[in-house]
């Protein structure tokens, strides 16, 4: 490939956009930093060519090329960072990767090159390099990226090939010339995303299947972390090797001691960190040298101890992904695999669950051997569990990514106090619940730990629904909840409907039952069934089997009072070989015995002895047996919806719409600005919304012919929205059918106002009164809000979101979704307003929002839903500088941020 090309340089080499630095995962789970090269980087790009094979130069330059002269190497490092950019990727004090892209004649099209360090080749890092230079040339006007490869070079031209652009190709002399549009498609994007699960999905595998454990800081005291740690790995009989260090002891709980980790004769898959905070880095440093993969630090005093604890903490996260290394901690409880073939426990919880098929997720230390201990008791078995204390780098997100392919999990349990990037868990999050469910309690609602701030994005409750509800997330208010949830999803079949069954030998309690029933939206089947408190086993039995086979019941609650004549455990067995008889599809909860899990008589046992698929869970109450089913319920029809397809409506414009926002923007400089009428109307014109004709008047006379001009009959408001919105309409006069009347309305509301100009506009179709909007949301990008106008809704806060992009169904749940919607769809007779053509709207709000990242906020209010549309009678937009946008660009692992001072 060819770097000639124009070699002015007219911008500082040094000032590059700093959010384009990078740390990102590779394919085998590693990791490199990202940045733009800057001229100080010749000695390492010198040093980075000298270690290339004979042959990856001659495929890279199409000839020997064995060393850099200098002119090239000026030419490599001195770049302008817009027409001329290159990306070095760093692994430690070393390059091991290079892209670069020149653009051609000042048009729209770059040459792209890149090439790999020998033996970092098949990592991944071409196809990186690729995705951050197409990100970095969209940025800088560029459209089209042309490559000279060798035709011979079939790695090469793979990544191009592979990258999911529309690739060109022509062959002359032994050599291609590959050219693609960079503008992402969805295909594009749907391979950049698989490889992003697929490359932190390793690097979670390779934290939970380590082959090898070093315990830094063990100790053969028992009051000591290190001690705690050591001794758990070596209980749960660790398939791998343990690899005590310790400076001052030969030997630690009978295993061979090693003063370092560098004395380590073997690899060192998994460290685990159990000394000081003010030695970790320290430990670090060997770590690093030693090539260690994850670093568990199990130790606090970082981010939680103050402002000097976070600058550590961030600055040890750092060098451990520039270095190649993932980091769970500081401050974590730690990580166990409960497989048979590797058998971790690196925590420092005493008690464990058995194995199942459960994954658990933990943000607290502190509450995780609670967490733990509760599992054990209930009998819900794990598969892993990973406790990330602080956060600092492996997140929840990664464990969702490792989930999604983990044949040994079925169902995910999170307990999270905030989010590190909100619009990345949606996207994961709705991906993996569409196969397996995924229970959540999110604490920290109105607070978040000190030691989570500087790794987390603050969202409010109502993007927090949101998000769940859109990514089919199960949402629990406790940790009590969260369980009674799991041991449904774990133990039980998902119901095919609503319609629940309700058998036992109680009225008292089957009634209860039944009210919970009807408070969680759930259908009762039939009446519930009391067999008496004298029935016996078999009776009990027989009234099971026959609500378990009627065709009315979806779902079945078993409520148990044991007679004072027999022991209720004979009870139980007879129900649970009903069930197992039928082996039926239906699930089953019960309030048994008062016991809480489940109990012996009640469980088919699984892997390991534990309670396995068919078991039947137990609750202490009805209410809280039917409350954990009405979760279950709603998420089984959540994945019985259509998944939907994001769409963009025809006839929008988007060129133009981004051209009007530019113009707009060049005359406020950084500031924000409400747009003026004009301007609101070309820009939604745009996306295809028309606002219902008006004008803008200053008399009565010119009040008058606006009123002929759009046509009678006109409504006249007041011009200051304040007004508008007010319940009595002091600023509105509606159903003005003559000039007199539109007279007499002007000076009602010159009076009120004490302004001249009024609005003149011509009455939309009689309908219910919307509104949709556009909320920035620092973490989401955009939410946009759907509800039915006035006062009420507003002080009821019944409103619906959805994070943008929106799909064609999230558009039809949405305008369906608050609690007054049913207005809209014929409430007592009434003839059905447009839904079709609200959802129309809503889509195309949500394009506008995804096209134009400036638009901060914007309201359609109100929108006039009738049989005949939906039309628009008044808008508000503000635009503004565009905020940073998460889960959006190239790859890239959440950034690490010093905290503000």
């Amino acid at each position: 490939m060819s770097d000639e090309g124009p070699g002015t340089h007219t911008r500082d080499p040094y000032d590059y956009p700093r959010r384009w630095e990078a740390d990102v995962v590779l394919s085998d789970g590693g990791t490199v930093h990202l940045r733009p090269i800057v001229p100080s980087d010749a000695d390492a790009l010198v040093t980075f060519h000298g270690k290339l094979s004979a042959r990856t130069r001659y495929l890279r330059y199409f000839g020997a090329y064995p060393r850099i002269p200098q002119r090239d190497l000026e030419r490599f490092t001195v770049v302008d960072h817009h027409d001329r950019v290159a990306f070095v990727a760093w692994l430690g004090d070393d390059i091991v990767a290079v892209g670069r892209y020149e653009r051609l004649s000042e048009g729209p099209s770059a040459e792209v090159a890149f090439v790999v360090a020998d033996a970092h080749q098949g990592r991944g890092l071409g196809s990186i390099l690729l995705e951050h230079l197409a990100a970095a040339a969209s940025e800088s006007g560029l459209r089209r990226f042309v490559a000279e490869v060798l035709a011979e070079n079939a790695s090469m031209v793979r990544v191009f090939r592979d990258a999911g652009y529309q690739v060109s190709r022509a062959l002359e002399e032994g050599v291609l010339h590959l050219e693609f549009d960079i503008d992402p498609t969805e295909e594009s994007l749907a391979v950049a995303r698989a490889r992003e699960q697929a490359a932190e999905a390793r690097s979670v595998h390779n934290l939970l299947h380590p082959e090898s454990v070093a315990v830094i800081g063990a100790s053969a005291d028992p009051t000591k972390v290190g001690y705690v740690v050591l001794s758990n790995l070596l209980a749960a009989d660790f398939a791998g090797t343990v690899y005590p260090v310790n400076p001052e002891h030969r030997s630690v709980r009978g295993v061979r001691a090693y003063k370092s980790v560098l004395e380590i004769p073997d690899p060192v898959d998994l460290a685990v960190v159990a000394v000081p905070a003010d030695q970790v880095e320290s430990v670090l440093d060997g770590a690093l040298a030693k090539g260690v993969k994850t670093l568990l630090i199990v130790t606090a005093g970082f981010a939680e101890a103050g402002p000097h604890g976070l600058h550590a903490e961030l600055r040890l996260v750092g060098e451990a992904r520039a270095h190649g290394m993932r980091v769970v901690g500081p401050n974590a409880l730690g990580v166990l695999n409960t497989s048979t073939s590797v058998r971790l426990n690196a925590t420092l919880a005493p008690t464990l669950p058995k194995r199942g098929r459960t994954g658990f997720f933990c943000q607290s230390g502190a509450l995780g051997t609670a967490i733990l201990a509760d599992a054990e008791s209930r009998g819900l078995g794990l598969s892993t569990f990973v406790s990330a204390g602080n956060r600092a780098d492996v997140s929840g997100n990664d464990l969702l990514q490792y989930w999604e392919t983990d044949p040994a999990t079925d169902l995910v349990l999170l307990y999270l106090e905030s989010f590190g990037n909100p619009r990345k868990f949606a996207r994961l999050a709705r991906r993996l619940a569409r196969t397996k469910p995924i229970v959540a309690v999110k604490s920290g609602r109105h607070a978040v730990r000190p030691q989570l701030a500087a790794t987390s994005t603050e969202v409010d409750e109502a993007s927090v629904q949101a998000l769940f509800e859109q990514a089919g997330v199960v949402r629990v208010e406790t940790l009590a909840q969260l369980f009674d949830t799991a041991l449904v999803f774990a133990h039980q079949p998902l119901p095919a409907g609503p319609r629940v069954g309700i058998v036992g030998n109680s009225s008292a309690i089957g009634m209860l039952a039944a009210d919970t029933a009807r408070a969680q939206g759930l259908r009762l089947a039939f009446d519930p069934v009391d067999v008496g408190a004298q029935a016996g086993p078999e009776e009990f039995a027989s009234a099971v089997r026959e609500a378990l086979t009627s065709t009315e019941t979806d779902a079945l609650v078993v409520v148990f009072v044991p007679p004072v004549t027999m022991a209720g455990t004979s009870y139980a067995r007879a129900l649970r070989e009903a069930v197992q008889e039928l082996d039926q599809s239906k699930p089953i909860v019960s309030t048994f015995l008062a016991a809480e899990g489940v109990p012996a008589e009640l469980a088919v046992p699984g892997e390991d002895g534990a309670p396995g698929p068919g078991s039947i869970p137990s609750f202490p109450s009805p209410e809280r047996a039917v409350y954990a089913l009405a979760k279950v319920v709603r998420y089984a029809a959540w994945r019985q919806r259509p998944q939907g397809h994001l769409v963009r409506p025809a006839e929008l414009h988007t060129e133009a719409a981004q051209q009007i926002v530019r113009e707009i923007l060049e005359e406020a400089g950084d500031q924000n600005v409400v747009l003026e009428d004009e301007d609101i109307v070309r820009l939604l014109r745009c996306y295809g919304v028309d606002v219902v004709p008006f004008r803008v008047v200053a008399s009565a006379d010119e009040a008058i012919a606006a009123a002929e001009e759009v046509g009678y009959p006109v409504t006249v408001k007041a011009v200051d929205d304040r007004l508008r919105g007010r319940p009595d309409l002091a600023g509105v006069r509606l159903d003005l059918a003559s000039a007199e009347e539109v007279r007499r309305s002007y000076h009602d509301l010159r009076e009120v106002s004490g302004e001249d100009e009024v609005y003149v506009q011509k009455m939309a179709p009689k309908g219910i009164s919307c509104f949709i909007g556009l909320q920035d949301d620092p973490s989401f990008g955009t939410l946009v809000t759907f509800g039915l106008s006035g006062l009420v809704s507003t002080l009821l806060g019944d409103r619906a979101f959805r994070a943008v992009p929106l799909t064609d169904v999230d558009a039809a749940t949405l305008v369906r979704e608050p609690k007054s919607a049913p207005l809209l769809t014929g409430y007592r007779g009434d003839e059905p307003a447009d839904l079709a053509a609200l959802q129309d709207m809503v889509l195309r709000m949500a394009a506008l929002a995804e096209d134009n990242p400036e638009v901060r906020a914007l309201s359609l209010d109100p929108v006039m839903a009738s049989p005949e549309g939906a039309f628009v009678a008044n808008a508000r937009i503000v635009l503004g500088p565009p905020p940073a946008r998460p889960d959006t660009g190239p790859r890239r692992l959440r950034a690490i941020n010093a905290p503000d001072d």
